[in-house]
């Protein structure tokens, strides 16, 4: 009897949980289903590309791979990182795969949401491809900051 009692537990909050969803499905009719990141705030529809090159600005927080760098990826895989200044020089030649492309930074982004960060913000450009993110896990503790901006993207066909 306990498992029967169970299953109508289950089947009740099911049935609000998809009762909730259709809602939410009828209010947003007609809406296209956009990028995880791109719901987090910028609306637009961004799937990462082939092929691009961009510049990172990483810094925050104590971790290896800080500094200014210029990444070119090509079918998901960073193929080329070069550092712009002393400290992503040093990252670049002693740990070249920490590299990362920006679907990286996004499922970084991501992950931080799933784990409650205290903080987990993105700022996007108009077509969709993030220009800035802000994570910090906990705001108690001292030196888990990551701050990412993203300039002169660039998809290439």
């Amino acid at each position: 009897m306990t498992s029967l009692r169970r299953t109508a537990r289950t089947g009740i909050a099911a049935a609000l949980l998809a009762g909730a969803l259709m809602t939410v499905t009828a209010a947003c009719a007609g809406e296209a289903s956009p990028h995880p990141a791109a719901r987090a705030g910028s609306g637009a529809d961004w799937r990462e590309p082939a092929a691009y090159s961009y510049t990172l600005e990483s810094s925050e927080g104590e971790r290896s791979l800080l500094g200014r760098f210029r990444v070119t990826v090509r079918d998901g895989e960073v193929t080329a990182a070069s550092g712009l200044d002393d400290s992503a020089r040093r990252a670049v030649e002693r740990l070249p795969d920490e590299v990362p492309t920006l679907g990286e930074l996004l499922r970084e982004l991501e992950q931080a949401r799933k784990e409650n960060a205290d903080t987990a913000e993105a700022e996007f450009a108009a077509d969709g491809h993030p220009v800035r993110i802000s994570l910090d896990w906990d705001a108690n503790a001292l030196d888990d900051e990551a701050l990412y901006v993203i300039s002169d993207y660039e998809p290439r066909g």
